[in-house]
């Protein structure tokens, strides 16, 4: 019953999202490879989804597969794409019919939600035995846990920069901003002529919260403490923006998306965006650049990424796991990584040349110290549509910031866990 009403539940939260440790104690021997739980000439058919549309991508997961079932005759890997826009709903209907894969592709911030309705095998266990904990940051691997045990193995990351248009900035006499309020002046300078000098996206969706989220950590707040002055000031900032006219109100309608076209049309001078969006840049008819977010009282950035973990329907949880823990050698795991333009989780992996000597991806790298996770439970879902109604209700003026804050606080506080 109570998993019947954690799925009803989470069908409900997950309408209003349209979208980026070890313990101690004893281990188990671990599993040295597929064949152990099976008889070796026995066939065994592993499901898997992900939502990886990227050619690159697809192309070293189908070289994954392959690898592993050269290695392992006795498996079979049956890999199905499934929309990124449609896995929520998809895992969700499996769970309550049987319905699920062994492997599957989850989006960082709905891990917890998934685990927490037991849709996902606790792998804490396994994870012991393997040993590599320590090898992975510690932001995208919070988010594979709820409460200390281990659903899942981080997948890639990204994280968000600041683009520029360098040819502009030079026009208007100004330098990559560092500060917000060096933001705000710069901005204002590179605003006019049918061009905005900022665009940050904030349609109501979780685009707008991942966007928003570095802000408020810089600020000295986060959710867990959302009504204090910070928070205020983060609202004060967008609209101040707005009111200048160094921001277009039509961001809270853009996505991430949108409001990369419009820089790359030259229509907005600069842009909050991620490493997924450097191969586009090859077509930029503009000199451009990148900085690190411009920082408040604090340096923040925000993690995304993808996971992986495996259901807790799958009557091959052992053969899921081998398999997950071969996707992470290096010649598996940085092709994928390479192929969409993504951060690695690994500590030992992201010294690696590729995100270390081009100029572009090792400022995203060199950020990943400081990216922060939406680990905030199984209620995140809510509690990033509260963020949203902030957020925009404020640069609406349909609220103050203070009121605003302390409407969404009273939201947010039932729903951490």
């Amino acid at each position: 019953m109570k998993k019947k009403w954690l799925l009803a539940s989470l069908t409900l939260i997950f309408s209003f999202v349209t979208a980026c440790s070890s313990e101690t104690g004893s281990a188990p021997a671990p599993k040295e490879s597929a064949e152990m739980s099976n008889p070796p000439n026995e066939q065994v058919k592993i499901t898997w989804w992900d939502f990886q549309p990227n050619q690159a991508m697809i192309d070293a997961l189908t070289n994954l597969i392959a690898a592993y079932e050269k290695e392992h005759p006795n498996v079979k890997i049956e890999r199905t794409f499934v929309p990124f826009a449609d896995i929520k709903n998809k895992l969700l209907l499996g769970s309550a019919a049987g319905q699920l894969p062994d492997i599957v592709m989850i989006d960082g911030p709905d891990h917890q939600a998934f685990a927490s309705a037991g849709v996902l095998a606790d792998i804490t266990e396994e994870v012991k035995a393997w040993g590599e904990a320590d090898q992975y940051f510690e932001a995208p691997w919070n988010a594979t846990m709820y409460k200390g045990k281990n659903y899942g193995i981080p997948v890639s990351n990204n994280n968000l920069g600041l683009f520029y248009n360098d040819d502009l900035l030079k026009q208007a006499g100004v330098e990559p901003p560092k500060t917000w309020d060096e933001l705000k002046t710069v901005a204002k300078k590179l605003s006019g002529n049918g061009v905005y000098g900022l665009a940050i996206a904030a349609p109501k969706s979780e685009q707008l919260t991942f966007q928003y989220l570095p802000f408020l950590w810089q600020a000295g707040s986060d959710l867990t403490n959302i009504d204090n002055p910070g928070t205020v000031d983060t609202l004060k900032l967008y609209k101040d923006l707005v009111a200048s006219g160094s921001m277009s109100k039509e961001v809270l309608t853009q996505d991430q998306q949108a409001t990369f076209l419009q820089f790359m049309a030259g229509k907005v001078a600069m842009v909050l965006s991620g490493p997924w969006q450097l191969p586009a840049l090859n077509e930029a008819k503009f000199k451009w650049g990148l900085a690190d977010l411009p920082s408040g009282k604090e340096k923040a950035t925000i993690l995304g990424g993808d996971d992986w973990a495996i259901t807790a329907t799958s009557k091959h949880k052992d053969i899921a796991w081998d398999i997950i823990k071969f996707s992470q050698k290096p010649e598996y795991l940085k092709p994928l990584l390479i192929g969409g333009a993504r951060i690695p989780s690994r500590k030992d992996l992201i010294n690696d040349s590729y995100w270390q000597t081009d100029k572009y991806m090792k400022i995203f790298a060199d950020q990943h110290q400081y990216a922060k996770a939406r680990a905030y439970g199984p209620n995140y879902p809510k509690i990033s549509e509260a963020v949203q109604d902030m957020v925009q209700q404020t640069v609406t003026g349909v609220k103050s910031p203070e009121d605003a804050v302390k409407e969404a606080a009273g939201k947010i506080k039932p729903l951490l866990q």
